[in-house]
């Protein structure tokens, strides 16, 4: 069914009240595993349709923050969320204690029963008041940021549209960009302070309700860290100040020489990649959306199916308007089996990204759904998710020259050096958090001393200075939408970027071994652990030093092998 033709319908939430309660005493109560496994099936049936009513809300008020229908449906969802998360810990309770539960495991594996362990550590009904505060400031935020309406140069645009003249080659044009940029920020720099010092203390009020120490510990059981530790993570941050760094400051000094521009440098400098440009979609919307049609026809017969299935049904909203979401993402639609695609094109390399990161995702749910994966195993944890995602931007090397043209060794030389040049950034906002969440009591200009300390640590290659205001500042960490909306989430994208590296090398040595590894890891879809599913792959898992190590260098040697002296 196409995405337009979707029908919505504001759920019942007494209704839905009313059947979960009924299902949930007969599967407390059934006399054998077929019965239970019969009522399993039902209530995961009721969670997608309501799941998919909510999406629907999310995603048509995404579209089109301004419209006043969709927007009261988005404050519906942020109010029943929470009370929908009491009705499946009840139902995933009954699970947990049946006496069928040997058989439950023998079926479904016995991560079901550890990701439902790790959902009960993460919430009762006391803290479904704060829940609802913390969607109301969270798209509170989101809104703020889609109001955005910049000035520049006789013209206004939202902060998404505003991005390509924030990596023009002119240098003067370029910092003005910026600076209109963090204008904005600076000038709602205080409503951000409040919005963010609300939900720190609301999650901090919500860790202690539940009997934690601080948020960290709730923030990894809602994450679904299920293989791994806060400890580990630490361990993994510390490798990329130890591998990393290093060879992400030698690849900014290097870009300094190649743009001519001095270092340490500014934020507005740092976005220049090449003197002549940074690497652009050879044509439009269009050409990418065709071309990315031509990529995954000829990637697998898999691939083929899956976009032609995107397109005939219209799951995708790519054009970046007034009044629509920043960012994007990929979120899936379960009464369905459909996926959807929200983005901002912006004329940047970014726009052929999403027909590869944001794919990846849809990829992964799509065949989660014609493999009949259960809903509460069709996904794994985030940073598993992940790989999907950032594994997909590499697989799509042969066909790059499609998307970019002349820009297509620029493409990948930047493609390389930014998984590189991220994990430290990706990293730092992690860091930052574990920080922010252990000090609950911290002033908003705390926090913003804070991040300027990180920032010595894991960019040192970035100057802070008046120049720019916000950016300049060290005030950045408030761009971030992750930061407001998705605590702990950021290191996932390290984690999988370590895994899409391996992959990458992998693909230089044989490109259909490792989409066959990448296919394994895909049908697996979320039966296995994070840590499970990269071994199952054949690939070292990303904690400690040896796998950040070993792709860290295999990825410098094929920078270092490379004649950039014409990509200037």
């Amino acid at each position: 069914m196409k995405f337009k033709d979707m029908p919505y319908s504001r759920p019942d939430i007494k209704e839905v009240q009313a059947t979960a309660e009924d299902i949930t005493k007969r599967l407390s109560e059934a006399k054998t595993f077929e019965e239970a496994d019969k009522l399993f099936d039902e209530f995961q049936d009721l969670l997608a349709n309501v799941q998919t009513e909510l999406t629907l809300a999310f995603v048509r008020h995404s579209i089109d923050t301004k419209d006043e229908f969709y927007k009261a449906e988005s404050d519906f969802s942020d109010e029943v969320s929470p009370q929908l998360s009491e009705f499946v810990q009840n139902a995933s309770l009954a699970l947990f204690n049946s006496p069928h539960r040997p058989k439950f495991e023998k079926k479904y594996g016995k991560i079901l029963f550890t990701n439902i362990e790790l959902m009960l550590k993460s919430f009762s009904p006391e803290i479904i008041p704060d829940m609802q505060e913390e969607n109301k400031l969270s798209t509170e935020y989101d809104r703020l940021i889609a109001s955005a309406q910049i000035d520049f140069e006789g013209e206004q645009y939202t902060l998404s549209q505003l991005s390509p003249f924030k990596q023009v080659p002119d240098d003067e044009k370029r910092l003005k960009a910026w600076q209109a940029d963090g204008g904005f920020y600076t000038e709602n720099g205080q409503k951000l302070d409040e919005i963010y010092d609300s939900l720190v203390k609301i999650r901090d009020r919500m860790a202690k309700k539940l009997g934690y120490k601080n948020y960290v510990e709730l923030g990894y059981y809602r994450m679904e860290r299920n293989c791994y530790s806060a400890t580990d993570v630490e361990k993994f941050r510390n490798a990329v100040v130890k591998y990393i760094v290093p060879i992400a400051t030698e690849l900014y000094k290097e870009q300094a020489k190649r743009t001519n521009l001095p270092y340490p440098l500014s934020f507005s400098d740092m976005a220049l990649a090449f003197r002549s440009g940074n690497p652009k979609p050879a044509g439009g919307p269009d050409d990418i959306l065709a071309h990315g049609k031509k990529f995954y026809h000829e990637l697998s017969k898999e691939t083929t199916a899956f976009i032609d299935f995107m397109y005939e049904n219209e799951l995708l909203d790519v054009l970046s308007r007034k009044g629509k979401s920043g960012g994007g993402y990929c979120t899936d639609i379960p009464k369905y089996k459909s996926q959807f695609i929200f983005a901002n094109f912006n004329g940047t390399q970014h726009d052929v990204e999403v027909m590869t990161h944001e794919a990846g995702h849809a990829y992964a749910a799509y065949v989660a759904n014609i493999n009949n994966v259960p809903l509460f195993l069709s996904s794994p944890s985030i940073e598993a998710c992940e790989v999907h995602s950032m594994s997909m931007e590499f697989f799509a090397w042969p066909w790059c020259e499609g998307f970019f043209g002349k820009d297509t060794d620029k493409y990948f030389n930047n493609h390389l050096a930014g998984a590189l040049q991220f994990l430290p950034y990706g990293s730092m906002v992690d860091h930052f958090q574990h920080i922010i969440y252990e000090n609950p009591e911290y002033t908003p200009e705390q926090r913003h001393d804070t991040w300027r300390e990180l920032l010595g640590v894991y960019m040192p290659w970035v100057k802070l200075d008046s120049e720019i205001l916000f950016y300049g500042e060290g005030k950045g960490w408030q761009r971030q939408s992750h930061i407001y909306e998705r605590p702990f989430y950021y290191i996932d994208y390290c984690l999988a970027q370590t895994v899409a590296l391996g992959f990458w090398a992998l693909m230089q040595q044989d490109q259909k071994d490792a989409w066959n590894r990448y296919q394994s890891y895909v049908n697996l879809a979320g039966t296995r652990t994070f840590v499970e599913l990269v071994e199952a792959a054949g690939l070292d898992t990303p904690f400690g030093d040896v796998a950040l190590k070993k792709v860290a260098d295999e990825a410098s040697a094929w920078l270092n092998r490379q004649d950039t002296s014409k990509l200037v």
